[in-house]
């Protein structure tokens, strides 16, 4: 088999495990829709730390049929999506006994002569760990811009981007590790429901931007109030009606998740804001997702987990 006619097959095993988280969805990659592309890369995210870009699944999954095969690495995020440790193991029940065998053979036959090329890789080897140093990670404290505190690390996400791959940063105190290597273009983007976003470009055209020691988030104010209303006990309920009145939008929408994948409930912003007014143990249980506002800057928008 072909790297093409597998690559066709890896295409087909993705429709297949798309379709165990959504059983609704029986068509082809031909009937795939936009939205079935947003949730195939938020399940990718969620399954990979990493990510494919829209525009990629419409170049190289959509079509019935493929002229050549991505990149190795853009395979080897969907051979571990499909559950594989990637690419290469995904071709490897393709390659026979008798090739393995046969390769085998023939590195039985290298004379001692040939031996003495080892020692230009091993020479590599040598020049790029002693070059390793120049790009070690370097560390980013994220802060809260006006507390100058650190940031908690459940209320934040950091993402690497290289060539269209987006790599999701471990958060560890407050601080994160980027790479630093000045001939590769890439930039962090840094998302969550309670801050702006942010995006900080690294390296760009191979002009080497030094990663920054420190980056302030600014917080979304609003949306820490609401975090705090979910949160506190309440003392005055008529004062928190009004300061809830102040910054939900009258067109809003909360979608709750449901606990083990058991769906969704909907509330306008009368439900949501009794909810808050007098809270349930249930309430602090729920940790808020994502966060959008309207032209006004009031909440209009809110996605919310069960825990």
């Amino acid at each position: 088999m072909t790297e093409l006619e597998k690559f066709q097959e890896l295409k087909q095993k993705v429709l297949l495990k798309y379709q165990e988280h959504h059983p609704f969805f029986q068509g082809t990659w031909k009937t795939f829709s936009s939205q079935d592309i947003q949730n195939l890369i938020g399940l990718i995210e969620e399954r990979c730390k990493q990510t494919i870009s829209e525009k990629w699944i419409y170049t190289h999954l959509k079509p019935e049929t493929n002229n050549k095969i991505p990149r190795k690495d853009m395979l080897n995020i969907l051979s571990e999506f499909v559950g594989f440790s990637g690419w290469d193991e995904f071709t490897f029940e393709e390659k026979s006994v008798q090739t393995i065998q046969g390769s085998q053979s023939e590195k039985s036959k290298i004379s001692k002569k040939w031996l003495l090329l080892l020692f230009i890789p091993l020479a590599l080897i040598v020049v790029f760990f002693s070059k390793k140093e120049e790009s070690k990670p370097k560390t980013i404290q994220l802060n809260n811009e006006y507390t100058n505190e650190k940031v908690n690390a459940e209320e934040v996400k950091v993402f690497e981007v290289k060539d269209s791959v987006k790599r999701e940063l471990e958060i560890k105190e407050g601080k994160v590790q980027v790479s630093n290597n000045g001939n590769e273009k890439s930039k962090l983007v840094i998302q969550s429901p309670f801050y702006e976003p942010k995006t900080i470009v690294i390296n760009s055209n191979g002009s080497v931007t030094e990663p920054p020691k420190r980056i302030d988030l600014k917080p979304d104010d609003y949306a820490m109030m609401l975090k705090a209303f979910m949160l506190s006990d309440i003392k005055d309920w008529q004062t928190r009606k009004e300061q809830l009145n102040k910054i939900l939008s009258d067109n809003l929408e909360v979608i709750v998740m449901l606990k083990d994948d058991l769906g969704a409930e909907y509330f306008n912003k009368s439900e949501f804001s009794q909810k808050l007014i007098v809270p349930t143990a249930s309430l602090k249980k729920m940790k808020i997702v994502e966060i959008k506002n309207d032209a006004n800057d009031k909440i209009q928008f809110i996605r919310i987990k069960q825990e």
